[in-house]
């Protein structure tokens, strides 16, 4: 990489780290275009990002384990059904072109960002011991977004946020801390598989996790000290921001 490469890098990571702590997401959905508008070969700026969001997401959520916000339960189902999804959705970028599921994807993401506005669902105050989340919709989730995370070379943390809290109906704080730890586990298999396919620039994953994981813990920090009604709208509102100009980026 260039000078001025790895300074853009560095800013990205920064950027992507920020937002990941702040709004429970490993970032490589928000990375990839941005990587790839700077100059990254597209297959790097799908894969690179992968593993340097295992340490951003583990930075995150170290602040919010601190907090007790993370819902073990839903993680756990996360991982047992997610892990072998992702696997599998690895493998399968051998023979899918990724291209059209990435732009549903941003589709998606915008969709659920105004369901987050339309619902303005908050958990009331001082009831930090919600129902257990059901076992169906969570074991369809992880099913769901560990097999796309795989596909797309992402942690999974950009739906498994939006959906834990418009399906699940997660209070926003906990939302995020258990988003941040299942994706913290289905980015490591993904990033194995995609290791072996040749398709990481491990100079881009030094340069982009050396800017993102500080940022990352700072944005954790922020989060659990804002009031959770404006977190819930923030949240939204950025949903729908990348969702829609991702897609729109991709359409033009």
């Amino acid at each position: 990489m260039t000078g001025d490469t790895v300074i853009a890098v560095a800013a990205i990571g920064a950027g992507v780290g920020l937002l990941s702590g702040i709004f429970g997401k490993g970032g490589s959905a928000v990375a990839t275009p941005l990587l790839a508008a700077v100059g990254i070969p597209a297959v790097a700026a799908v894969a690179s990002p992968l593993p340097a969001t295992i340490a951003t997401t583990m930075a995150a959520a170290t602040a919010y384990w601190r907090d007790g916000q993370i819902d073990r339960r839903v993680v756990g189902i996360t991982v047992a059904i997610g892990i072998p999804a992702t696997i599998a959705g690895a493998v399968t970028t051998r023979w899918v072109d990724a291209n059209i599921l990435v732009l549903i994807t941003d589709l998606i993401l915008a969709a659920l960002g105004l369901l987050v506005l339309v619902e303005g669902r908050q958990t009331p105050v001082g009831d930090d011991r919600p129902a257990p989340a059901p076992l169906g919709p969570t074991a369809m989730i992880a099913l769901t977004v560990g097999f796309a995370s795989g596909l797309l070379a992402n942690s999974g943390g950009a739906l498994l946020a939006p959906l834990y809290l418009t399906v699940l109906h997660l209070p926003i704080k906990r939302t995020f801390a258990s988003s941040l730890t299942a994706a913290t586990a289905l980015a490591v298999p993904a990033t194995a598989v995609h290791t072996l396919l040749g398709h990481i620039d491990w100079a881009v994953v030094a340069v982009f996790a050396a800017a993102s994981v500080p940022l990352a813990a700072v944005g954790a920090r922020l989060a659990l000290r804002t009031s959770s009604i404006r977190l819930e709208k923030a949240y939204g509102v950025t949903l729908i921001g990348l969702g829609t100009s991702f897609a729109v980026a991709r359409l033009a």
